[in-house]
């Protein structure tokens, strides 16, 4: 199944605060949907990090992202490997598809693909 990246997901009570600490760094931002952030590097974009303050559509803030080519046979892999989802396969209105399964060690791990 091929994974075109993945990305840490650091929950952050303090978004603007936590991105010029990055940016200090090098990120940059990318994205934003006010509770949700990523920032990237310029010279290498597919290098991310995403912040947030709480996931508005789902149960839980994940702990990492997984961006997949074929959600739906990620999806049908975990079920048939008997894993926790957490949250179901979604359509998000911002162009993801993509559901949240617990990983053996207990994080959270939201893997998606883009519409």
């Amino acid at each position: 199944m091929p994974v075109r990246r993945v990305v840490p997901v650091l929950q952050s009570a303090a978004l603007p605060q936590s991105a010029e600490f990055y940016g200090a760094l090098g990120l940059q931002e990318v994205m934003n949907h006010g509770w949700i952030m990523t920032l990237a590097s310029a010279e290498n974009p597919a290098v991310q990090l995403s912040l947030m303050t709480e996931d508005r559509t789902a149960p839980v803030a994940p702990d990492l992202s997984i961006e997949v080519e074929d959600v739906d046979a990620a999806y049908a892999a975990m079920r048939d490997r008997g894993a926790e989802i957490v949250h179901p396969l979604t359509d998000e209105e911002w162009g993801v598809r993509r559901f949240f399964v617990r990983d053996p060690g207990g994080r959270v791990v939201n893997v998606l693909s883009h519409r």
